[in-house]
């Protein structure tokens, strides 16, 4: 079986209301492509992927007027995919959904959120992810009140072979300063996303560990906003957001998740480039910045059956940038890049 995760930049820009895609010379929301390009790529780094499950980061919006599920599907359909089906979880208001589009004939998912609904007022235990988070922050004895602008997508799933486990998609909260005009404004908020950010996995990983204490396989995986080494303000905090839901202050290492590519970046080898996911143009520095944002993390149960992981870079890894159509297809679908497992399910 083959799991993977893809952010792709603003997909909901390629559908009307009714779902239906927009194959037209007309704009994307991505830089110089049009909605053709954009959407002929994604056919190509989908169908070459083939995987059982994709977890689908910045899905098509979820609202009154439209449809995550019928867009996806309409697009899998348009494609050809096996992966035909699609489930959402609970909808955000940011035009960016998480969903899973997966081939029915491999695994059945179900939306199945954990935790208490909470009020305004929250819950410090792990609340349901459309609910809100109670923790102190800065230490001043008064629990900042945290919520997820996506909340991730909880499914309960079992496989043709009668396997079941559970995954968790997501898309934490991201560390840029938007809006900010001056230097003490991008730091103010640069420290201030980055203490949400840390929230989020504060409370992903309380849900985490309540899974595996319950003895349940699992797999968590989407776009972190983050990981080990990638800015200045880890040092100022200690730790990554990513080390935090992997578990690795845990003495048990049994409860700790696994992701080769977060153990690759925090080893910190100088002997070969760190492994990336995520390409984005400066253009005030007219020069690309790579990092390491998509994981595809691992109970230790699943990780004793040896899965494949894989980062699908259009110039990383030798397969992608062998096959021009393919690899020219990585680069227009998105600014991210899909990062699959294979794993005996």
């Amino acid at each position: 079986m083959r799991v993977a995760t893809y952010n792709v930049e603003w997909f909901n820009n390629l559908f009307d209301d009714n779902g239906n895609l927009l194959d037209d010379g007309e704009w994307s929301a991505r830089y110089d492509v049009t909605r053709t390009d954009q959407l002929s790529s994604l056919g190509i780094v989908f169908t070459a992927m083939d995987a059982d499950a994709v977890m689908i980061i910045e899905a098509p919006d979820q609202n009154g007027k439209r449809s995550t599920v019928s867009a996806l599907e309409n697009f899998a359909n348009t494609m050809g995919l096996r992966a035909n089906r699609a489930i959402v979880g609970f909808e955000n208001h940011t035009q960016q959904e998480i969903a899973l589009l997966y081939d029915p004939t491999t695994l059945t998912p179900r939306h199945d959120p954990q935790g208490e609904a909470t009020g305004k007022k929250g819950s410090a235990d792990a609340p349901r992810f459309d609910g809100v988070f109670r923790l102190d922050l800065d230490v001043d004895a008064a629990p900042e009140l945290i919520n997820f602008s996506k909340p991730p997508l909880e499914l309960a799933i079992e496989t043709a072979k009668g396997n079941t486990f559970r995954m968790i998609g997501v898309h934490a909260k991201s560390k840029a300063p938007h809006g900010a005009s001056t230097p003490e404004e991008v730091l103010r908020l640069s420290i201030a996303n980055r203490r949400k950010q840390l929230a989020q996995c504060i409370w992903l990983r309380q849900r985490v560990e309540a899974h595996l204490d319950a003895g349940d396989p699992m797999i968590v995986l989407g776009d972190f906003n983050d990981g080990p080494g990638l800015d200045e303000y880890e040092e100022l905090f200690g730790h990554s957001g990513v080390e935090i839901v992997l578990g690795l202050n845990q003495e048990d290492t049994s409860k700790r998740l696994f992701d080769p590519h977060a153990r690759q970046a925090i080893k910190g080898s100088h002997a070969a480039a760190p492994p990336v996911t995520a390409r984005f143009y400066l253009s005030h520095e007219k020069r690309y910045l790579s990092a390491l944002l998509d994981y595809v993390m691992v109970s230790c149960d699943l990780a004793a059956m040896e899965p494949v992981w894989r980062i699908w870079h259009p110039f990383d890894d030798p397969e992608c940038y062998r096959n021009q159509d393919l690899c020219q297809a990585l680069l227009t679908a998105s600014d991210h890049f899909p990062v699959t497992m294979d794993i005996d399910l």
